[in-house]
């Protein structure tokens, strides 16, 4: 099992803050192309540009998933 956290205008859009998953692909991509792929908000919020995170370190996507990872999908960052 996998603990996945949205956060900010993620938690925002998609009306939850997280959700526990048994079965996972083997990758974050994978991860954040399939939650896009539940359509609605799901697509527009993860189907874009978003920061991941495994165990509270930025990653890529090819990045691995196992067992009890606590996985972060965050908005892009823009400062001034």
């Amino acid at each position: 099992m996998i603990r996945i956290r949205y956060f900010a205008r993620l938690r925002d859009q998609l009306g939850t803050a997280g959700e526990e998953m048994a079965d996972y692909p083997s990758t974050i991509g994978e991860l954040a192309a399939n939650l896009a792929a539940r359509g609605g908000d799901w697509g527009e919020a993860l189907g874009g540009t978003v920061l991941m995170a495994i165990n509270q370190e930025m990653v890529g996507p090819d990045a691995p998933l196992k067992e009890g990872d606590e996985v972060a999908f965050l908005p892009p960052v823009t400062g001034g």
